[in-house]
């Protein structure tokens, strides 16, 4: 659906009707406005309706309506396409999600795509709409306000994903037996889909950050913050990766503790419940020649026997540590 359509000159929206045609008239008729058209999720229709109206790259509008790209910056003419990856968390799944966001930048427009929930533009707008100065840069500005939300929101998911990470160690180095190869393998797997998402992203950055022709040049020192940010993230990431992985195989290595601990402990039970079981079974034989059979107290001293020889190796086995 077209969510949102607008037309800006000298750093103010103008009072105009909000649909594709009326922008793409207003940029033809005014050669100091832009204008800005916000689709989510469109339909095949809708989407080209928008490409007619702004002679968008057929390679670039399939790729929008696929939602399936790596991020990426691409030009097309006096154009440039930049593919997004938005990501917001879901606390009770430890789940990462992920949409895409297209941006179509031309000399005077600029069209967004997105896909799924994450990423919603409608506050972007409205704060990039508050500062006059910065519309003032024209389809740059708004390029940037994009990047700048998308990769606020990446820092989110990241200190969310972190507190996760923190519950993880606390459960893993705990005094209790616990579980956890599930819950990190699963957060090493949502890690996974944050860095593909991010990782590609620090060259284009860093491309907008030293200046590209069709971006204004004003801009640039917008980008180095933004460019800033991914750097951060990415380390971010990296890091949290490094954690899971560590902490994936402390909690291996404790499993392992533990199962010695009770190899140890069934061994030591089976040792002291032997000597019994030896001694019975000697005294079981029924041979004729066996003196003790015949002897008034042999029961008892029997019985004795086996419970002297038990604690014996009951106390030590507690001694080394083995009970």
């Amino acid at each position: 659906m077209i969510v949102d359509c607008g037309v800006y000159a000298g750093g103010e929206r103008q009072d105009l009707p909000k649909d594709p045609e009326t922008v793409a008239q207003a940029i033809d008729d005014h050669g100091e406005c832009f204008g800005w058209v916000g689709l989510h999720e469109p339909s095949d229709a809708e989407m080209r309706r928008v490409q007619r109206l702004f002679d968008l790259h057929e390679l670039a509008v399939e790729d929008a309506l696929k939602a399936h790209q790596r991020p990426k910056v691409e030009r097309f003419g006096d154009a440039i396409v930049v593919v997004l990856r938005t990501l917001w968390y879901v606390d009770e799944g430890d789940a990462v999600e992920t949409g895409q966001l297209s941006v179509f930048v031309g000399p005077r427009y600029v069209v967004t795509v997105r896909h799924g929930q994450g990423g919603e533009l409608a506050t972007t707008r409205q704060n990039l709409e508050e500062r006059a100065q910065m519309l003032g840069h024209g389809p740059a500005a708004v390029l940037w306000a994009i990047c700048d939300s998308v990769v606020d929101g990446y820092e989110s998911v990241a200190e969310s994903v972190e507190v996760d990470v923190d519950e993880i160690e606390s459960s893993v180095f705990s005094a209790d037996r616990t579980s956890d190869a599930e819950r990190i393998y699963r957060l090493k797997r949502e890690v996974l889909e944050m860095r593909r998402a991010i990782l590609p992203l620090r060259e284009p950055m860093e491309q907008f950050a030293h200046g590209v022709p069709g971006i204004n040049p004003k801009a640039a020192p917008f980008f180095r913050d933004v460019a800033d940010h991914v750097s951060r993230v990415a380390d971010q990431t990296e890091s949290i990766d490094t954690l899971l992985s560590s902490a994936l195989g402390a909690h291996l290595a404790r499993v392992s503790v533990q199962q010695n601990d009770d190899m140890r402990r069934i061994s030591a039970w089976v040792a002291i419940a032997a000597v019994p079981t030896m001694l019975a079974g000697i005294y079981g034989m029924n041979f004729d020649n066996m003196p003790e059979l015949t002897w008034h107290y042999g029961y008892y001293g029997i019985l004795l026997l086996m419970a002297a020889v038990c604690f014996t190796m009951y106390r030590f086995f507690r001694k080394v540590g083995w009970l």
